[in-house]
């Protein structure tokens, strides 16, 4: 079982493709090896998601092409 990193000095930064606004801001934190801190920024006591470097490179690349999530029906 993998353990959660100690966030606690983390330093947050809001995502550029944030809206800018107050409302609808991720925020991810550097400096972590082989991860990548994702927060909501209106919630920032809850629990960040924790992905993997080798994944969000690809997901960064996919929403800066305009890609769209698939949707499940």
């Amino acid at each position: 079982m993998k353990r959660t990193p100690d966030l606690s000095a983390a330093v947050w930064r809001k995502s550029s493709y944030s809206e800018g606004g107050d409302n609808d801001c991720v925020e991810v934190a550097d400096g972590y090896p082989g991860i990548v801190p994702v927060r909501d920024s209106k919630v920032p006591a809850a629990h960040p998601l924790i992905f993997g470097a080798s994944s969000w490179g690809p997901f960064v690349a996919a929403v800066k092409r305009g890609a769209r999530p698939r949707t499940f029906g």
